[in-house]
Order: C-alpha cells, then sequence, then structure tokens
C-alpha cells in the first residue's frame, strides 16, 4: 500500500507527464486505454493506479521511468551504526581544534652546482 505521499506523487507525476505531452484528459485517456473520469481521479489523488496502470499511462503521454536502487538507514535493521560515527568522531579529534596563525615548512637547502 504506497503512502499518501507516494500516492500524491503518483497523482503529481501522471498530471506533469498529461501537460507535459500537451494532452487532454480525453486524449490521454483514450491512448491509455482507460476513461477520462479514471484518469482525473488518478491526477486528483482520489483514486491510485497499480504499478501496470500507472506505467501504461505514461508511456500513452510519450514517457517512461527509470529506477534506481539507492540504500536506505533503517533504524530497526540490525547494524550498528553507532560504531562508524564513533570511529569518525574519534578521527575529528585527532585534528586541532583551531589552526595556527604562523604556517610552518621545512627549510630546504640550497644545493651548489645543481642547474
Amino acid at each position: 500500500m504506497l503512502s499518501s505521499r507516494d500516492s500524491s506523487l503518483t497523482a503529481q507525476t501522471l498530471r506533469k507527464a498529461r501537460l507535459e505531452a500537451g494532452l487532454t484528459l480525453r486524449e490521454l485517456a483514450q491512448r491509455a486505454s482507460t476513461s477520462h473520469a479514471t484518469l482525473s481521479a488518478y491526477e486528483n489523488n482520489a483514486k491510485v493506479p497499480s504499478a501496470e496502470v500507472f506505467f501504461r499511462i505514461l508511456e500513452a503521454a510519450g514517457f517512461g521511468i527509470d529506477l534506481r536502487l539507492s540504500k536506505r538507514v533503517r533504524h530497526n535493521d540490525g547494524i550498528a551504526r553507532g560504531e562508524e560515527l564513533q570511529q569518525v568522531l574519534d578521527l575529528a579529534g585527532q585534528f586541532p581544534v583551531k589552526a595556527s596563525k604562523r604556517l610552518t615548512y621545512p627549510q630546504l637547502r640550497k644545493v651548489v652546482g645543481s642547474h
């Protein structure tokens, strides 16, 4: 089941695709083999299309969806996230809190006889 945020995004995506394609509700509905009333309900977030119908409508408007998987941090997945944070904080603690106002560098000897 989609969250209200996801269903709202679905509705916005369908409307945006239709408008960018320069199609009316009736034109897109006919291309997508659905009714204009149903398409209007999808765009107004009154109904949520199945994934199959969603993709069919987008394709009828001349668009597609490219999916990219991205890892999400979950609090209850059993991975100890605090250890990595502690390592980062320990590393940060090794750096000076305040930088010196005077830049120091090693003295280079002048080598005689080299060109």
